[in-house]
């Protein structure tokens, strides 16, 4: 027998907190519930990284390709910046992200790839050459 949680989660989640409102804790889903908060936090985290990952692209494409440079590619970088730091300033704990080597490694990677893919050419540094604070200001265009 399925469960609302496995057919329909808006049901699953509009029942759960209707029992939250109700106090009727003994027939909350507890451990689901917990699974839901701890994924809203992994979104963030991959919002955060997508956003970095198309920020990250464009400036690959604007240092390795001056003589294709434009205003899309300028808007672009606004608008991811203005994207990344709206989300910082809602979420102001995944500022911890941003220094996590690990997570900038995986950001790089994919950044990487995909400018690999859109441009064509395997010529991209292994490690970021930009300090994220530098990437993410408003006033940094490289080359």
């Amino acid at each position: 027998m399925s469960t609302p949680y496995e057919t329909d989660i808006i049901v699953w989640a509009n029942e759960q907190a209707a029992l939250l409102r109700a106090s009727r804790f003994s027939d909350i889903d507890i451990a689901r519930i917990a699974e839901e908060i701890e994924d809203v936090g992994k979104s963030e985290r991959r919002e955060l990284a997508s956003r970095m990952v198309v920020l990250l692209v464009h400036l690959l494409k604007w240092q390795f390709q001056p003589g294709r440079r434009g205003s899309s590619w300028q808007r672009t970088i606004k608008e991811q910046r203005r994207s990344i730091a709206a989300h910082l300033r809602e979420t102001p704990s995944l500022k911890t992200a941003l220094a996590d080597p690990n997570w900038q490694e995986g950001v790089w990677a994919d950044a990487t790839a995909k400018a690999i893919d859109e441009i064509g050419l395997d010529l991209f540094p292994e490690d970021c050459p930009w300090e994220i604070e530098k990437v993410i200001s408003t006033d940094f265009y490289p080359g």
